[in-house]
């Protein structure tokens, strides 16, 4: 049934920094609400707003994190981890660039790394439940990216070889958040194995359909990938438990199209953009959405070449304000009808 969506929310990944207001959960959370956002998504690994391991095992923290967002006027609306979930599969080629998304005395350990990734998956899992939230928001991290343009071709099932890895990786972590009764909802991303929808179903067959497997839907990585993303929600719509506004913009020249060649993201054919700058129909997005009854929370996720983060936060709030549509509980001809009544029905069918 049609239901209307939460929000504004923003997620607060883009805006932490070490000086106020986005260097502390208190002011952090002032500064969104002062903004017209009733609800903040929480980057788990930001030791600046957020002990996740404390939170995994202990009710009071949790019920104070909880109560300053509250006090202040948002509700935490998923726990990000982002930066973990890329963790839990890592392609060699990427050992160097991804170390710097785990702690120092980890770096040069891949193993070691991994592991740590998992238990803090599985401290997620018992933080969301903790504070009360039904979902995270993560990606699934990559084994077969490097391979994803098949020059030179690919040998005989790498990709479903790499697609049976890492559902075997996911499947523990997935059942631990069912214990928990939380998603998680994979941000479908280039960079990870699950990048479209075909990619999200040879995850999703792997894992035999786990009910956990869930999509954190944003349109911005469609439109870059020139992927219909109006389509994507009437193909997935079930699987969609999460929701990332984001904006984007793919204008290809006589020397650029979707790959941009290796350029800046100021100079790329294709670029994030501030919400309403870019090319995002998000009418028809936030229509389709409320069509299949998604109820959850509507969440900026600001990325821009161009504009200033403050202004584009600013600006988000009552974008996504406007976008969000109050759901009728009534059909528009409604006082042209009548009482239900069955007789009457089969009468007028010709079979009474």
């Amino acid at each position: 049934m049609p239901a209307t969506m939460k929000g504004p929310a923003i997620f607060l990944a883009q805006f932490a920094a070490d000086a106020a207001p986005f260097a502390s959960w208190s002011d952090i959370t002032r500064w969104a609400a002062g903004l017209g956002y009733r609800g903040v998504q929480l980057p788990s690994w930001d030791t600046r707003f957020f002990d996740l391991a404390k939170a995994a095992s202990s009710q009071d923290y949790c019920d104070e994190i909880a109560g300053i967002a509250h006090q202040n006027g948002v509700a935490i609306t998923e726990l990000s981890t982002h930066l973990q979930g890329q963790l839990v599969a890592v392609n060699p080629v990427y050992d160097i660039a991804f170390d710097a998304f785990a702690p120092a005395h980890l770096h040069g350990k891949p193993t070691q790394r991994q592991a740590w990734a998992v238990e803090q998956m599985l401290h997620a899992a018992k933080a969301s439940r903790r504070l009360g939230l039904t979902g995270t928001v993560s990606f699934t991290g990559a084994l077969a990216w490097p391979f994803v343009y098949p020059w030179p071709q690919r040998p005989p099932g790498l990709a479903d070889e790499a697609f049976l890895e890492l559902a075997r990786r996911w499947r523990p972590i997935l059942d631990a958040f069912d214990a928990e009764g939380v998603d998680v909802g994979f941000e479908i991303h280039p960079g990870e194995d699950v990048f479209d929808g075909a990619t999200f179903e040879l995850f999703l067959d792997r894992l035999n359909g786990h009910p956990r497997c869930r999509i954190n839907y944003d349109p911005s990585h469609f439109l870059l990938q020139q992927l219909d993303y109006l389509a994507f929600i009437d193909i997935y719509h079930e699987r969609i438990s999460a929701f990332h506004v984001k904006d984007a913009e793919f204008r290809p020249t006589g020397r650029q199209g979707v790959y941009s060649g290796y350029a800046p993201w100021l100079d790329r054919a294709g670029r994030f953009r501030s919400l309403g700058d870019g090319q995002v129909d998000f009418k028809a997005v936030f229509s389709k959405l409320a069509q299949y009854g998604f109820s959850g929370w509507a969440v900026l996720e600001w990325e821009c070449a161009l504009k200033h983060p403050e202004d584009g936060a600013r600006e988000g709030a009552a974008f996504i304000a406007e976008h969000i549509i109050r759901v009728t509980e009534k059909a528009f001809d409604d006082f042209a009808g009548g009482a239900s009544d069955m007789s009457l029905a089969r009468r007028m069918l010709g079979l009474d």
